[in-house]
């Protein structure tokens, strides 16, 4: 029986690695004709390292301000402000320089300078929204002014044309997408992460192999993602445990930004994400915890859920992982201890009596739906997260 399919390629033009950040992004500056680089940048790399700060000298005249006050999970309060800094400043290429909360907010101030947006309240309505004819995006205008992202963890939310922003009236993290928010370059300089802290490293590294393992197990992947996001896990779980071992190896930290940038592949390509997603983003917004955790202690029991609807595919994931024999679930499980990381539920402090705000929080998400398990509603979810508790 013949397969059918279809591979969208994302609006990026390109990713470029082995380069000094600052070099490669005066190069970027000059082959876009930008002449106000506005910088969106991580407050610990900006106040207590001399990164932003060499990339701001070789910008020279191009370089027009910073914002550093991005707190974690990207509230709507935080990229409006950023948004009217980077207005004053009349930015015309925005740069994310730092992990995947600051990355997330260059691309949502995008669309608040296009829609001249100034309060919190001007987002309502323009988040994605799932609609039983599939999630349908809000009413975003192509932006003029476009992004580059400086990575500086493995989150790997540089790759795709969306955002995550919360609420925090509703303590709700919403997505917000449009093709024209994915950057039009991301550069990888694995000597600006020498300043990431291990455990947000490591931990921003299992959620990159989030995107590669949900994207294998999609029921809408295909056989160019397959082998993109299996090379990419691979390149994680090999890197990982190197940098593990060895944290002041530039080596095993490009490994591991390779690794993030090929996991990614599908997610840049519009395969839907699943349960791990879903359920992640709702941990997040909803009981604070840190996104970089979320994929540690939620991926074993999503994993083991879905091995009715994905036992192929989860032989492919252990055979990237050196072990073809073992179980997909269990081996991720060995894997995130090796690494030292949290391991349920409860280590990061989501007890029992959370589990039904939970799982109502999400099946709003437009990837439940995706799950290639059927998720009927919220005590499916609560199955789940008990695997994890």
């Amino acid at each position: 029986m013949t397969k059918v399919g279809l591979h969208q390629y994302p609006p990026m033009e390109q990713v470029i690695f082995g380069k000094p950040a600052g070099l490669a992004l005066r190069e970027e500056a000059e082959r876009k004709g930008a002449q106000r680089v506005f910088l969106i940048a991580s407050r610990t790399l900006n106040t207590t390292t001399d990164e932003i700060d060499k990339i701001r000298s070789a910008l020279g005249e191009r370089y027009a301000g910073t914002f550093d006050q991005v707190p974690q999970h990207t509230t709507r309060d935080s990229v409006v402000e950023a948004a009217g800094h980077a207005a004053q400043a009349k930015a015309d290429l925005v740069v994310a320089i730092g992990g995947g909360s600051v990355v997330d907010a260059a691309k949502i101030v995008l669309m608040c300078l296009e829609h001249s947006i100034t309060d919190a309240s001007g987002l309502d309505g323009f988040e994605l929204v799932s609609t039983p004819q599939g999630p349908r995006p809000g009413p975003f205008r192509n932006p003029k002014v476009r992004m580059i992202a400086i990575p500086s963890t493995l989150s790997g939310g540089e790759y795709n044309a969306g955002t995550l922003v919360t609420d925090t009236r509703r303590k709700l993290k919403q997505i917000f997408v449009h093709p024209l928010m994915m950057p039009i370059s991301i550069i990888l300089d694995p000597a600006i992460t020498v300043h990431t802290p291990r455990t947000l490293w490591l931990g921003s590294g299992t959620r990159a192999m989030d995107h590669g393992i949900e994207a294998v197990c999609s029921p809408r992947g295909n056989p160019l993602v397959e082998s993109v996001c299996l090379r990419g896990l691979r390149y994680l779980y090999d890197g990982l445990l190197a940098y593990a071992d060895n944290a002041d190896s530039l080596e095993a930290r490009q490994m591991c930004q390779l690794g993030s940038w090929l996991s990614a592949f599908g997610l840049q390509c519009r395969v839907p994400m699943g349960a791990s997603h879903a359920i992640g983003h709702v941990l997040g917004g909803t009981c604070d915890v840190p996104h970089y955790l979320c994929t540690a202690v939620m991926m074993p029991s999503v994993l083991k859920y879905n091995k009715p609807a994905t036992g192929a595919a989860q032989k492919l994931l252990a055979e990237a992982w050196h072990e073809p024999e073992a179980d997909a679930s269990e081996l991720f499980a060995r894997f995130i201890a090796r690494l030292g990381l949290p391991t349920r539920l409860a280590d990061v402090g989501v007890t029992e009596d959370r589990f039904g705000l939970i799982g109502n929080n999400a099946m709003l998400s437009v990837f439940t739906p995706a799950n290639p398990r059927p998720i009927k509603g919220p005590d499916d979810v609560v199955e789940i997260l008990r695997l994890a508790a």
